[in-house]
């Protein structure tokens, strides 16, 4: 429980920083060597054969819930990641909503009617929903009542946390479609290529410590990660040592000072690219104080991942470690 009400923390100023900013927009960053753009295009990959659903199907729901689904000809995805989940099964054609956090290109010409922890239950209803999927951090609570009360299924999915959640959410998802079999060829095809792109970190490589910072500089919240970010677990993947973890961060996120930042000591700094962006690029981001004074703003040593993709714990996940991988080693190789 405490894992998921701050993963739904870090959902929340995800959702009020991407509305402050217009979706991150900001001073496009000047160019610098040591900072690279993610390799994760936004767009997504749907399996080569689409998916039919066989319905009805009564499925778990998170909250404890026994969920029928009769049809699923309209669905609404309540976070960016779950739309990427069933676009990618193949069934994109059939949602008719999308979440501010949906930025892939599939996704782009469906209307928003949520932001995350502020779901219009309005919006959602007046599309007419034959079924409704929400993680476990959705809300608030009323609204998720009042579409449930409505009569439209609701399937609530278990918020993601690390890597050993992305199987588990795309059968999840997959079962509640009715297209279970579409369900596990994605996630054997997930499961190969994270594998692969684990091959492809230097066996001798040291591991750089790394520091996730969330910044919004239009919005002011200016934040390192530490054990419960969300990211640790794709650092440590990439073979890299979460340095705020590392620096005894317990918790989600701590405001960035001068002293947490020498306590974490980064050799790197992982943040989002639109994120970067709106801090003014390197060149702003060293300007937050403390930066500068870390191994990493003194190399300008920035890692750059899309914030669509980078804790979704999706289908693309497999980019997003790509992407690591490729910015902290790629130069060494």
């Amino acid at each position: 429980m405490r894992r998921t009400r701050l993963a739904g923390a870090l959902t929340a100023v995800i959702a009020l920083a991407l509305t402050a900013t217009g979706c991150g927009g900001g001073n496009t960053p000047k160019a610098a060597p040591a900072a690279k753009a993610s390799a994760a295009p936004d767009r997504v990959e749907p399996l080569s054969s689409p998916a039919s659903p066989r319905l009805p199907v009564t499925v778990g729901s998170a909250d404890g819930r026994r969920v029928t689904v009769g049809s699923a000809e309209r669905i609404v995805p309540l976070s960016g990641s779950l739309s990427e989940i069933v676009f990618t099964l193949g069934l994109g054609d059939r949602v008719v909503a999308r979440d501010v956090t949906a930025t892939f290109e599939q996704a782009a010409d469906l209307p928003v009617v949520t932001r995350a922890h502020d779901v219009s239950a309005e919006s959602v209803l007046s599309l007419k929903p034959t079924l409704v999927l929400a993680e476990s951090t959705t809300g608030p609570a009323e609204a998720i009542a009042q579409i449930r009360d409505a009569g439209v299924p609701l399937v609530v999915v278990p918020a993601a946390k690390d890597l050993d959640d992305v199987g588990s959410r795309i059968d999840d998802v997959a079962a509640a479609l009715g297209v279970p079999a579409a369900g596990e060829e994605l996630r054997e095809r997930t499961t190969e290529r994270l594998d692969a792109v684990r091959e492809k970190i230097p066996a001798h490589a040291d591991r750089p410590r790394v520091a996730f910072l969330y910044v919004r500089g239009s919005a002011a919240v200016y934040l390192l990660g530490g054990a419960e970010s969300g990211a640790s677990s794709l650092l440590e993947a990439a073979g890299a040592v979460d340095a705020g973890k590392e620096s005894g961060l317990r918790k989600d996120f701590t405001p960035i000072t001068t002293e947490a930042l020498a306590q974490a000591a980064p050799d790197a700094i992982l943040v989002m690219t639109k994120g970067l962006q709106s801090v003014g690029g390197v060149d702003g981001l060293v300007k937050i104080p403390g930066v500068a004074e870390t191994p990493a703003g003194a190399d300008r040593r920035v890692v750059s991942v899309d914030d669509g993709v980078l804790l979704n714990y999706g289908p693309r996940t497999d980019q997003v470690l790509a992407s690591l991988v490729d910015q902290l080693y790629g130069e060494k190789k």
